[in-house]
């Protein structure tokens, strides 16, 4: 009896099996890590692509906040040749919902909602994970353009397109937490902008 137990103690002919069997759930994890780097950089690439594809959309078409088809002669006062100064129209921050501008301008901060989901809808081509209330689009003044432009928009901001609150689920932690994702945004200036308030970019220009 000790002599067989002996014999089964000594015994190596299992011992692969074991071995693979410690090793498995490693292999197993760096695979899977393997599967969500590639995926995680696929999610982040598709995004940058469509804010990318987004904001050069967003600069030869109509724009969002209202207030860059302001006709600043006009309405404020400027005259014709200058600068739109920051103080007056700084920044218009417009999410699917309103606009948020900054500056002691007259004008106001209205949406166009269609210029708004054209945007979102060509940037959906692209990655059709993303929806409306992911997307931001703001337009800076960085001084160029002038008041009383005849050819487009007094002001030719910066404009910039960002898409946000976006989540990960990692293969790796079975779907038992998410990771947020960093935002992706794209800039471009916006000299080509059409103006969607009248045919002429302002009624006085």
């Amino acid at each position: 009896m000790i002599r067989r137990a002996r014999a089964i103690l000594a015994c190596e002919r299992a011992a692969s099996a074991a071995e693979f069997a410690l090793v498995l759930p490693i292999l197993g994890l760096l695979l899977l890590g393997t599967i969500d780097a590639g995926r995680l950089m696929w999610e982040m690439n598709k995004a940058e692509k469509a804010t990318q594809m987004g904001v050069r959309y967003a600069i030869v078409s109509d724009p969002v906040a209202t207030i860059v088809d302001n006709d600043f002669v006009g309405s404020d006062n400027i005259p014709g040749g200058d600068k739109v100064s920051v103080a007056l129209f700084d920044n218009a921050v417009c999410t699917s919902a309103a606009c948020d501008v900054t500056g002691t301008t007259k004008a106001t901060g209205d949406i166009d909602t269609d210029a708004f989901d054209a945007i979102v809808a060509w940037m959906q081509k692209f990655d059709p994970t993303i929806a409306a209330e992911d997307v931001t689009v703001t337009y800076r003044n960085v001084g160029l353009g002038y008041a009383g432009n005849p050819t487009g928009p007094d002001v030719s901001p910066l404009t910039t397109i960002e898409v946000g609150n976006r989540t990960f689920t990692p293969l790796i932690l079975f779907g038992a937490a998410t990771l947020n994702l960093p935002p992706a945004k794209a800039s471009l200036t916006l000299e080509d902008g059409d103006c969607s308030s009248t045919d002429e970019c302002g009624a006085s220009n």
